[in-house]
């Protein structure tokens, strides 16, 4: 069954989930709680805070995803790849993490939900070296914003763009990004049913137009 709180906060959003999608997300959830019982995939029980620390925090970068590749970066158990991938089936996505058994747990979901757009990499994101470079690179709490464009910078294509979602405004990492980088906005993120800041770093290259 979905969930009407989902529904209303992806709307809230500007997202209207179909039937199938709001399914599906909530499909996630209930495998993430099968499998957090055997591997500690999220210290997160609740549902409700699932759906809005999860799902809804996922889905407030969606004005944002553009093009038609996206890199997660150190997806974790599949946030925000996994639920951007739902609401975005004509887009390709790489969830890429160092560590096996997550991707393990989304590997399955993925072929469970019938998520075709969904691909994983076992590596770190300063090692990979894809045949075919991202238009957006997203990271959920990867480290300062100096050290994710340092790891991932080599796989955005030209024009495209590194997304750090962030709590609080990370005003003091913003005057370290390296040479060739500049910052292209900070965009304040309201997630529905979430009494947190939620702030999205947007990055390109020194020469790309803004």
């Amino acid at each position: 069954m979905s969930d009407p709180t989902l529904i209303a906060g992806a709307a809230q959003l500007g997202i209207e989930l179909s039937g199938a999608q709001a399914q599906q997300l909530i499909r996630l959830l209930d495998e993430l709680d099968d499998w957090n019982q055997r591997m500690n995939l999220t210290a997160i029980k609740e549902r409700s805070a699932q759906i809005s620390k999860h799902l809804l925090d996922s889905l407030s970068v969606q004005p944002f995803v553009q093009g038609e590749r996206v890199l997660d970066v150190g997806t974790g158990a599949g946030f925000p790849g996994m639920p951007l991938a739902i609401v975005n089936p004509s887009k390709q996505f790489v969830l890429l993490d160092s560590t096996a058994k997550k991707l393990k747990f989304i590997d399955h979901t993925a072929q469970l939900l019938e998520l075709p757009n969904v691909q994983t990499v076992h590596t770190r994101a300063e090692n990979f070296r894809p045949a075919q470079r991202f238009d957006i690179v997203l990271s959920r709490a990867v480290g300062p914003v100096e050290q994710f464009v340092k790891w991932a910078g080599h796989l955005v294509v030209g024009g495209g763009r590194l997304l750090a979602m962030k709590g609080r405004h990370p005003e003091a990492e913003l005057g370290k990004l390296p040479s060739g980088w500049k910052l292209a906005a900070v965009h304040r993120l309201n997630v529905p049913t979430l009494d947190e800041e939620r702030h999205l770093v947007e990055i390109c290259r020194s020469h790309d137009r803004l």
